[in-house]
């Protein structure tokens, strides 16, 4: 890759690595609705105007029923139910669990019918995922609740089928006009709610910029640095900040937050990983997709943003 290619890519890994920390954060002061709020109507002050000044919202209206769905399922549950887990779990372990995402979205396609058959390779790969996330939940049971598994899960499901639904319905879009037709849509769903939940008294400024951080740079910046990457790089190389974010999740939550680093996370965190890298790995005619950003790539692991 080029050096402008690498130095996007590194700011993908680290821009999409450091939700996890901000968001948990931020709950401390702020209730899950407020801080979905928060983050969505930023991006919508940043990234509607540019995507009318573009002529990108207008092509979306047509579809606005696929687009409502994948706005709850992308965005609206998937970014609420993980940060009400982050109430219970430390970001570290909310960040090493979506790491299965890549897992859930081969079982997705396999179901659905839309790949090629499991090779032994990819069924290594989901064995080694599923013994990962195994080894998460019977090293450190003490430190999770079942609200929270039963949260992230959904969360890693949502994540999954999203980019599906994107890559069927929604896939001749503009990218721009798809991603800030979301948030708009999720920011007008959570509105009510953070009206109510709203905090009685000023948060500490360290919530406050966790929230912009949240909506500045891992949302509104994150999706323009992620559109260069893909033009930069193509997207296939672009997918593999998917294996990187995780690990920033958890070296920002061990070394910021003090987290535990237990046996649990680095065993699970090298199962996961390696099983998704296995289970998404393409034979020799793979079929193309598309990725969450509407981008035909050739590998069909989902993206998600967190």
């Amino acid at each position: 890759m080029t050096r402008r290619g690498w130095l996007l890519f590194g700011a993908m890994c680290l821009i999409w690595g450091i939700p996890y920390l901000l968001i948990k954060v931020a709950v401390r002061h702020l209730a899950p609705a407020d801080l979905v709020f928060g983050r969505t109507l930023i991006g919508t002050v940043l990234l509607l105007p540019v995507a009318l000044g573009r002529g990108q919202i207008r092509p979306i209206l047509a579809r606005w029923r696929p687009l409502l769905v994948y706005s709850l399922v992308e965005i609206a549950v998937a970014w609420f139910l993980l940060s009400d887990a982050e109430t219970r779990i430390s970001s570290s372990l909310s960040g090493l669990l979506v790491t299965a995402v890549p897992l859930v979205g081969v079982l997705i396609l396999r179901v659905s019918g839309t790949q090629e058959r499991l090779t032994r390779t990819r069924l290594l790969g989901l064995l080694l995922g599923i013994a990962g996330v195994a080894a998460v939940l019977g090293f450190d049971l003490g430190h999770i609740t079942a609200l929270a598994m039963v949260e992230m899960a959904v969360v890693v499901f949502c994540y999954a089928l999203g980019p599906q639904i994107l890559a069927r319905r929604l896939a001749d879009l503009p990218s721009l006009g798809v991603v800030s037709g979301s948030l708009a849509i999720c920011t007008v769903i959570f509105a009510p709610a953070a009206i109510i939940e709203r905090p009685t008294q000023m948060p500490p400024l360290s919530v406050i910029g966790a929230v912009l951080a949240l909506g500045l740079i891992c949302t509104s910046l994150a999706f323009l640095v992620f559109f260069a990457l893909i033009a930069e790089v193509g997207p296939v190389r672009a997918t593999v900040i998917t294996y990187v974010n995780p690990a920033v999740a958890v070296a920002l939550g061990v070394t910021l937050l003090h987290e535990p680093f237990t046996l649990g996370i680095g065993l699970g965190f090298a199962l996961v990983l390696g099983g998704s890298v296995l289970a998404t790995r393409h034979g020799s005619a793979p079929r193309r997709s598309s990725s969450l950003l509407a981008e035909p790539r050739t590998e069909e692991e989902p993206i998600s943003e967190p």
